[in-house]
């Protein structure tokens, strides 16, 4: 029996469609590997687990990778894949269900007439005190505010539109690929204040940095418009809950939709919490993990990085030559160094991309002959070399 290429271990249960993506006869795929090439997970938190020295690679197989060590890894040229847009659906789907929940009320109705023990003339009577007890309002003629307008954002921005609201969005790094899908018709404002004053509804939709964390704040809550609402399936650190308590208590806040359950929020009757349920939809699940799959797999056997939250875009067709990939600090002279070491094996270099992301760059060198091993050691040990990886041939 011929020994797997590969070995790939999963730290969450992986939709089966996705690691269908990872042939057996060139993949071990199993939950207790040891010495693995690659990680798959979902929600494991991996920060305080020990990662083995032979991980090349790690995917997770969604969008967030606030649980993976991804400053760690870039410091062992490590890329850290995610699965960008594959769950947008999804969550649009859900952001769009909370503005519905916060307009008409829906959780404090339903609870109202679970409470009912009553039957006849008098269950009709408080069903009908209910029903003006819990009126509500249309989303035509709202604003809503989009922070955020990459996959998800943009698809919220959207939708919105089509159900006759007015829609401003918030994103000074939107990509010229999310401009394009975004419509015409969502007007982009400047600065988070502007687009707080203008709101009713307010979604997020952006990663938890240092830059987002507590970006709904006190100061621009207040901004609002009285009886807004705050739709939150980003990330709970994004909104500062001591500041959404105040503002609900208030009455500046009619509501929080949030997929991020604090114990300081659950019992309050206009916060509807939810477990964590944004991407929990069998599609998305499925989506995230033929996309990460696929991108680990291009990575492992050719060292193609598409979708990297730590590595730039880097990709060239293999055509047959042998090539070797290198992980290094992005600092001057790494490439005019490698070439140096590969002309002095008397190598012909056939093809060459090098890109940077931050302070790490990636380089694919595809050569007419074998590395040879003791040109390989050289080139380890060229001063800010993270990682290398000698692929060889194609796998056929």
């Amino acid at each position: 029996m011929v020994k797997p290429a590969f070995k790939v271990l999963t730290l969450n249960n992986i939709a089966v469609e996705g690691l269908r993506r990872f042939p057996r006869t060139l993949y071990e795929v199993s939950s207790e590997i040891v010495g693995p090439d690659a990680i798959v997970l979902r929600s494991h938190d991996m920060h305080n687990i020990e990662i083995p020295s032979s991980v090349a690679a790690i995917g997770r197989a969604g969008a967030g990778v606030n649980n993976i060590p991804v400053e760690a890894m870039s410091k062992r040229g490590v890329p850290v894949f995610n699965a960008p847009g594959a769950n947008a659906n999804a969550v649009k789907e859900l952001a769009v269900a909370g503005m519905l929940i916060a307009a008409r009320n829906i959780c404090n109705a339903r609870d109202y007439v679970r409470g009912l023990d009553l039957d006849g003339d008098a269950l009709d009577k408080a069903v009908e005190a209910g029903k003006k007890r819990f009126v509500g309002f249309e989303l035509p003629g709202k604003t809503l505010g989009v922070i955020g307008l990459g996959a998800v954002g943009v698809e919220v921005a959207n939708v919105a539109l089509s159900l006759g609201m007015k829609v401003v969005g918030y994103d000074p790094a939107i990509t010229v690929k999310r401009a394009w899908q975004l419509s015409a018709g969502v007007q982009q404002v400047d600065t988070l204040d502007q687009l707080f004053k203008e709101s009713d509804f307010i979604t997020l939709h952006v990663p938890l940095m240092d830059e987002t964390r507590g970006m709904v704040n006190g100061d621009r809550l207040a901004l609002m418009r009285s009886g807004g609402v705050v739709i939150n399936f980003a990330r709970g650190g994004v909104a500062d809950d001591i500041a959404i308590l105040g503002a609900l208590n208030s009455g500046k806040l009619r509501a929080y939709i949030t997929d991020f359950p604090k114990l300081a929020l659950i019992d309050h009757p206009r916060v509807v919490a939810l477990p964590h349920l944004g991407a929990s939809t069998s599609e998305a699940e499925e989506n995230c993990a033929v996309m990460v799959a696929e991108n680990l797999r291009d990575y492992l056997e050719n060292g193609n990085v598409r979708f990297s939250v730590n590595f730039p875009e880097t990709v060239i067709p293999r055509h047959g030559a042998y090539r070797i990939t290198i992980a290094n600090a992005n600092v001057p002279n790494m490439v005019g160094q490698i070439s140096t070491c590969l002309a002095l094996a008397n190598l012909n270099i056939e093809d060459l991309l090098n890109k940077s992301y931050g302070e790490l760059a990636y380089t694919i060198v595809d050569l007419d002959d074998l590395v040879p091993d003791e040109t390989i050691a050289d080139l380890r040990a060229i001063d800010g070399v993270l990682a290398l990886r000698n692929l060889g041939k194609p796998i056929s």
